[in-house]
């Protein structure tokens, strides 16, 4: 049977889409320009009852941009760190370092000190935008691998009463005298402190070719790695979340997903920047809090996981809200139940618009055309996008209905891993003198162009979305002092999906408790990644190469699942 080319020509008589998409072929920071300009007075940002107008947010990125280039020495192409919960100081920190000619550094803040003094080091960065909350994880780094901080309190931006459900973190409480120098090395500034300096920037230099963004991704081998992205990959996606769903200014999205994520980071600020539209943004997931905040803001797109949404559906006075103005729900992750479409599509109208992608696609290479959604569906290549099913040993290309390696081709591929050459080399194939990216997911596509995934290549756990990879878990347990092996695998979790389970044999004469190994990663690893379940054996099954035979410590479990 003659390989399928998921460039999709059927698709496209299918679904009538635009085969290809010609992005601007500026900077980010440009799109925010370009929205100030038109929509001066709009909001851009809606927090809890209180607002960021357009030409407030393009301000403030300006004046912390001419912060970093003045007070903290950045130049063009050096790396900052972000790492915050979602907050309007989140979209302003990244907008200033592009602004800036840098590059950001996204950090999941729920990692820990030892995660992100990896990602620090890796990537080179010596500046750092970090939450209030979270500068405990960050003190122990200052001086020796950061020479800057900037600390912000999210509650700064509430400047409305408001009765929303709210966070901890966003309690207004009174502000902590900040050191102004910590060992005479590192400049720690207060959020407030900063913009008062009014500095301004150097003219804005970067180019559709330069690097814009290298968020971390897990990897199969131990310690994350930093995916090259330029403000041409990153634009590319950037408009394609607008442009296959037409969506106009006027839209208003919610933002629940973590920013730091490429699925929030362009569904829910990127994108909406570009087109103009309002961030509804919330730091923290709680499911009545959301409820109030589409209906308060007129919610009109809200992309997410499917654990939020069922959140949501469950709550006991949901039929009190009215939630009607939301006309487009997409998001992936995870499959949505078809149980949850169905009360999606009888609540809304709408379909739960599927899609896929990768940190190293910087999110969506397939999405489900929005008028022709299938469930439990990857969707179909979307702009200039090209996706082939091969054999993932001999990389020969499969036909309709055949399972293999799903492999991705598009302007919105990353260029590779920061600082890993033999990575890179090995997550591309050259087929027909094209080079594709090797997601390791494994999949088939029907008779209509769609794609669908059935299993995985790569050994991962998903939980909630998360991507969590067994050998950085192992890593990180293997310091546990009373951790001689340890082997991670998915156990079935009824809200998300996937957990985390961890076969351990301890070391001879040391004696530890489930309780004592979780509370011990819970301080050292982020929560995501925590084993929720431990398992203690006096051995490991292995090969006769000594290597742990994970696999049958996985389908074990799968059948003890069963049972």
């Amino acid at each position: 049977m003659p390989g399928v080319d998921m460039t999709a020509t059927s698709t496209h008589r299918l679904v009538d889409v635009p085969r290809h998409l010609s992005a601007p072929q500026t900077s980010l920071y440009a799109n925010l320009e370009v929205s100030a300009n038109r929509h001066p007075e709009k909001a851009a940002i809606a927090y809890y009852g209180s607002s960021v107008s357009y030409r407030q947010l393009r301000h403030e990125v300006d004046v912390m941009a001419g912060l970093l280039q003045q007070h903290c020495g950045i130049a063009r192409g050096d790396r900052v760190v972000l790492y915050m919960q979602n907050s309007p100081q989140f979209v302003i920190a990244f907008y200033a370092a592009l602004r800036a000619d840098a590059v950001v550094v996204p950090v999941n803040p729920m990692n820990r000190a030892s995660e992100l003094q990896h990602i620090l080091e890796d990537s080179g960065a010596r500046v750092a935008f970090v939450g209030e909350e979270l500068m405990e994880h960050v003190r122990p780094l200052l001086g020796k691998y950061v020479d800057h901080v900037i600390s912000a309190r999210y509650a700064d931006y509430l400047r409305n009463q408001t009765d929303l459900p709210m966070p901890d973190v966003l309690t207004p409480v009174e502000p902590q005298p900040r050191a102004a120098s910590i060992d005479d090395q590192v400049a720690v500034v207060g959020w407030n402190d900063a913009l008062a300096r009014a500095c301004v920037p150097r003219d804005h230099e970067s180019l559709a070719d330069d690097l814009a963004v290298i968020p971390y991704t897990s990897g199969t081998t131990g310690r994350p790695k930093g995916c090259i992205h330029t403000h041409r990959s990153v634009m590319h996606s950037t408009v394609s979340c607008a442009e296959w769903p037409k969506l106009a200014s006027e839209s208003v999205m919610l933002c629940s997903v973590p920013l730091f994520h490429v699925t929030g980071m362009q569904n829910c600020m990127n994108m909406p920047i570009f087109i103009g539209a309002t961030m509804v943004i919330m730091t923290r997931w709680d499911a009545k809090c959301a409820a109030h905040l589409i209906a308060r803001n007129r919610v009109s797109t809200w992309v997410t996981v499917p654990t939020m949404v069922i959140d949501l559906l469950n709550l006991a006075d949901i039929g009190g809200f009215d939630l009607s103005s939301i006309t487009y729900l997409s998001g992936g992750g995870a499959a949505m139940p078809q149980a949850v479409a169905q009360q999606i599509h009888e609540r809304w109208g709408i379909p739960y618009v599927e899609g896929y992608g990768l940190t190293e696609t910087m999110a969506a290479t397939h999405i489900n055309p929005p008028q022709h959604s299938k469930q439990q569906c990857m969707g179909v290549p979307i702009f200039s996008t090209d996706s082939l099913i091969v054999d993932p040993d001999t990389l020969k290309q499969l036909g309709e209905g055949e399972t293999g390696e799903i492999l991705v081709s598009g302007p919105q591929v990353f260029h590779g891993y920061w600082n890993a050459v033999e990575a890179t080399r090995e997550a591309f194939a050259l087929i027909d003198g094209k080079r594709y990216l090797r997601t390791g997911d494994l999949g088939y596509v029907d008779s209509d162009g769609y794609f669908f995934v059935v299993d995985r290549l790569k050994r991962m756990i998903n939980a909630s979305g998360y991507k969590v990879w067994p050998a950085e878990v192992e890593s990180m347990l293997f310091e546990h002092p009373a951790v001689q092996e340890a082997c991670v695998i998915a156990t079935q979790d009824p809200r998300r999906g996937e957990s985390v389970k961890a076969v351990i044999v301890l070391r001879n004469g040391v004696h530890a408790t489930e309780e004592e190994i979780v509370t011990w990663a819970r301080e050292h690893m982020a929560s995501y990644k925590v084993p929720r379940v431990i398992e203690f054996a006096d051995n490991l099954p292995r090969t006769a190469s000594g290597k742990i035979q994970w696999r049958q410590l996985q389908d074990a479990e799968k059948q003890r699942r069963k049972t």
